[in-house]
């Protein structure tokens, strides 16, 4: 019965021990109370890890970032609030057939005269129409006849009326020309005039870096008879800016 019996040690506190339970080494009884030590070990606390020359250039490279996109933003908005920045306006007000001729062979020789307004609703914003401009007048996907526009400075609050001829000559296919043909009759011809114009912004006296004015004019007209002027239904053009 001895052997299964278990001794469960228990931690408590060890209270003093009094003079006569206790004797020095050479067996003689201490007189003083003497507190029995234990040991508690030391547990030191390892030291902050140094962040590293990439992780802190990293930071301040993000940081920068952040004040540099914040300063922009609050710049744009400034200069937002002073100038009032307005998208142009473009209408194509009148379209001349000055040459619609097809031979035998299915080849077109077109040449269109187009009357363009050009409106720019700025107070303090001028507009600088540089070299390299291109109009096109287009039936489905077929570039009928190209041009240019002139090399212009368009002031504040300034509508400009600009007469632009286009010429060109391609081919057409017989299932064009039988839908050619059908909407003729029918008084209905759908047309495309696109224009990708280089321009220069001025803003107050400051003149800007050189983007692109993208134009696109959705026509409806009702025929395209040579040596007749054409008479527009519909008209509703799309402005888009690209650098």
């Amino acid at each position: 019965m001895a052997e299964n019996q278990r001794i469960h040690p228990v931690d408590v506190e060890t209270p003093l021990a009094p003079r006569d339970n206790l004797k020095s080494e050479k067996g003689d009884p201490v007189n003083q109370y003497q507190p029995i030590r234990r040991t508690i070990p030391v547990r030191y606390s390892k030291p902050p890890k140094k962040r590293s020359c990439c992780c802190r250039c990293f930071c301040w490279t993000i940081s920068f970032l952040l004040i540099l996109l914040i300063a922009i933003a609050v710049s744009a908005g400034i200069l937002y609030l002073v100038f009032r920045p307005k998208l142009p306006k473009y209408s194509i007000d009148r379209l001349m057939i000055s040459d619609f001729t097809v031979d035998p062979n299915m080849n077109l020789q077109a040449g269109f005269d187009v009357t363009i307004t050009a409106r720019n609703p700025n107070k303090k914003i001028g507009i600088y129409y540089e070299d390299g401009s291109e109009l096109s007048a287009w039936y489905s996907d077929i570039n009928l006849c190209t041009g240019s526009l002139p090399k212009f400075y368009q002031g504040h609050r300034n509508t400009t009326v600009l007469n632009v001829a286009l010429t060109g000559q391609t081919q057409l296919g017989s299932t064009l020309m039988t839908a050619l043909t059908e909407q003729q009759q029918t008084g209905r011809i759908p047309l495309v005039v696109r224009a990708r114009v280089p321009v220069r912004v001025k803003v107050g006296r400051l003149k800007l870096w050189k983007v692109k004015f993208l134009v696109r004019c959705n026509l409806v007209v009702d025929s395209l008879s040579a040596n007749n002027q054409i008479s527009i239904k519909t008209s509703s053009c799309k402005f888009r800016l690209r650098r």
